[in-house]
């Protein structure tokens, strides 16, 4: 069977479920390619172990530090599928990645701080910072067009004696690029020079295309890996945004106990649902084979999606990426501010978007919007049909 067809795309539960920019909070007609949330249901194996789960009707409370099968399948599923050894030990249930980058800067940043910041980026990595006291240095993340790499030559003129911590988006949203073992070793260089914690995301590292290779800073061994503070979710590959399920989790046990404190895991006030760490842990531990099948179809929308913006919408370029199901689409040659353009398709074509700037990733990313590719062809279809009309009308109107 194959989950990803447009027969199995429910748009009616969609339009009543699905929110933050997409099907539930837009106007009848519009297609959303906005916030990165599939439009398929997620595995019959996570539905089948949630279900199971609840037919006895007890809710109760979970272990302090998280279930021991959520933490044993995450040791496992990491080992396996990104080649990492994490003792499950290390390893913290929260509700949501996002609260995992939040947790990390309450634990080891104070007022004053300063947390390097790469522009653009993911907004998380920003306000997680801001939410500890501390200060966001931005760090001018260009893109190299011609070798499709990051700049990171001048990472190290932004460090000053008040650099705690610097954030690390592998694979990065909204490029869509992975690191090479080599930039991963310069970075933790540069960081162990300078006595440096690393916040290290890697929420999107399931989502990886068949001519790309993951790498996780792990690759550098353990030891090495002491400085870092590492994120997951299972939003992305697995569509269970709205269970707030991810972990934080590290490779040195005196570092995981500053993130227990942080947690509030042991007073009950923080943590993760029983149902959201038995959805998880059926992913991991069931949902393997159905990811696998998800790529593939991700990998189609991505090729597809790539040639037809290049090869037939004027004024606009789509870089192929090597992770995640967005596309970062370079706009400038239209002459209008990213958040002007996308209420411009919305108005005209019904067509709904992420701009890029401030409020998403930064101002480096200003001129570009970014584009949710996990939906079925025949929506994505229309969606890119759309950009094409609403691109060429608005060239047309401004002559």
């Amino acid at each position: 069977m194959n989950y990803f067809d447009n027969k199995n795309i429910n748009l009616d539960a969609l339009k009543k479920k699905a929110f933050n920019f997409r099907w539930a909070e837009v106007p009848e007609g519009m297609i959303p390619l906005t916030a990165a949330d599939p439009d398929y249901p997620c595995a019959p194996a996570i539905k089948k172990a949630m279900s199971d789960y609840i037919e006895d009707g007890y809710f109760s409370y979970t272990p302090k530090l998280g279930l021991e099968e959520f933490r044993n399948a995450f040791s496992d599923y990491v080992k396996v599928r990104k080649k990492g050894e994490i003792e499950a030990k290390n390893v913290l249930p929260v509700d949501s990645a996002a609260r995992a980058m939040y947790i990390i800067t309450k634990a080891f940043l104070k007022p004053g701080d300063e947390m390097i910041v790469f522009d653009p980026c993911d907004f998380l990595f920003r306000e997680s910072c801001l939410a500890a006291g501390a200060v966001p240095v931005y760090y001018p993340a260009a893109l190299d067009d011609e070798n499709r790499k990051m700049d990171l030559s001048k990472l190290e003129e932004y460090v000053t004696d008040k650099t705690k911590m610097l954030g690390l988006c592998n694979p990065h949203n909204p490029y869509g690029l992975v690191y090479t073992k080599e930039e991963l070793d310069y970075i933790m260089c540069l960081c162990e020079k300078h006595d440096i914690l690393i916040m290290n995301d890697e929420i999107w590292s399931d989502i990886i295309y068949p001519d790309a290779v993951f790498n996780s800073i792990y690759c550098l061994g353990n030891e090495r890996c002491r400085r870092v503070l590492s994120v997951f979710g299972f939003s992305k590959s697995f569509g269970l945004a709205g269970l707030r399920i991810g972990c934080v989790y590290t490779s040195d046990s005196s570092m995981f106990e500053r993130i227990i404190e942080a947690s509030d895991v042991m007073s009950t006030a923080g943590g993760a649902a029983s149902i959201s760490q038995v959805a998880a842990t059926a992913a991991m531990n069931d949902g393997r084979t159905w990811l696998d099948d998800c790529i593939k179809h991700l990998t189609g929308n991505r090729d597809y999606a790539v040639n037809y913006i290049n090869e037939n919408i004027s004024g606009l370029y789509a870089y192929k990426p090597e992770g995640t199901y967005l596309l970062y689409v370079n706009i400038k040659k239209l002459n209008i501010v990213a958040v002007d353009f996308v209420e411009y398709l919305k108005k005209n074509v019904n067509l709904a978007i992420i701009p890029g700037g401030h409020q998403f990733f930064g101002e480096q990313s200003e001129g570009y919007v970014r584009i949710c590719i996990a939906t079925s062809r025949e929506i994505l279809e229309e969606g890119l049909k759309r950009l094409k009309e609403g691109v060429a009308c608005f060239i047309e109107e401004r002559g």
